[in-house]
């Protein structure tokens, strides 16, 4: 008689084993990915990387000398520069990733050639360098105003930490879902730009919510980046403004834009074909 076949025992070591050796793959082929990106976009001349946090501090500091020039006008008794930067950094983040991502398969087709190469790995290496040039740029602006006297530091620096973290969450999945659906679709691009100025008016980085009528505050709720430059800004100025926010609402949005966007650049991934 035959002996009995045992079943094999899955062995969790393996297991972890294999999860360390994938882990290190994706995080050698997204650095890589992300040094092209550099490379490919500033250049080794002039100051090079630099302008990765350069360009959005200059189009922060010319909305700021913008808006202090014509004394605009906020809501509140914030200093203008200070209400800018928290403001318009916010936007810079959620904004340039999908802008970023929007048609980023195709010029990088070429690269899926490679086994260890995908989809994702592409969008993951630009939002990568879209939040690390939004954040140094907000740092960078703040430590030089504060030292300055311009601005206050923060009442609660945690507090900021997670509102922006909560916004890159949201443009992250709004790029993942934006970038994958414009490889289904040419509209996604064409439609891209113009709603991204529609929506900067209405995101919050130029006015408080708790000023804003009850009608107003009903329609402008629904948007999920107001409540992340809300919950930011009353880190930065703890009692001095009444904030308006649910986290819990924006969670929510960036899980589904998130999840979404993940499931198209699945299909995405099935049908791109490497040249």
């Amino acid at each position: 008689m035959s002996e009995p076949v045992v079943p094999a025992v899955p062995d969790p070591a393996a297991d972890q084993s294999s999860l360390r050796a994938s882990w290190a793959i994706q995080r050698r082929v997204v650095w890589a990915l992300v040094m092209r990106e550099v490379l490919t976009r500033y250049g080794r001349h002039n100051i090079g990387f630099m302008w990765l946090f350069v360009e959005p501090m200059m189009f922060t500091l010319g909305v700021t000398a913008l808006w202090t020039a014509t004394k605009s006008v906020h809501g509140s008794d914030l200093p203008i520069v200070a209400f800018a930067i928290t403001g318009y950094s916010a936007v810079l983040l959620w904004r340039n990733m999908p802008a970023r991502c929007i048609d980023a398969v195709e010029p990088n087709r070429s690269l899926l050639f490679h086994r260890n190469v995908r989809v994702i790995d592409i969008y993951f290496s630009r939002l990568l360098l879209e939040g690390a040039g939004a954040t140094i740029s907000l740092i960078v602006l703040s430590v030089v105003f504060i030292a300055t006297g311009q601005m206050d530091p923060p009442e609660d620096i945690l507090q900021v930490i997670g509102g922006w973290l909560m916004l890159a969450w949201f443009g992250c999945g709004l790029a993942m879902f934006l970038g994958a659906a414009s490889e289904r679709s040419e509209t996604v691009h064409k439609l891209w730009h113009p709603v991204s100025y529609l929506l900067f008016p209405m995101s919050g980085a130029a006015f408080l919510l708790s000023v804003m009528p009850p009608e107003a505050q009903a329609v402008l709720t629904w948007l999920p980046m107001i409540h992340g430059t809300e919950y930011l800004r009353e880190g930065f100025f703890g009692s001095q403004i009444t904030a308006i926010y649910d986290m819990g609402y924006m969670a929510i949005c960036n899980v589904v834009l998130t999840v979404l966007g993940l499931a198209i650049i699945r299909v995405v991934s099935d049908s791109v074909i490497p040249e």
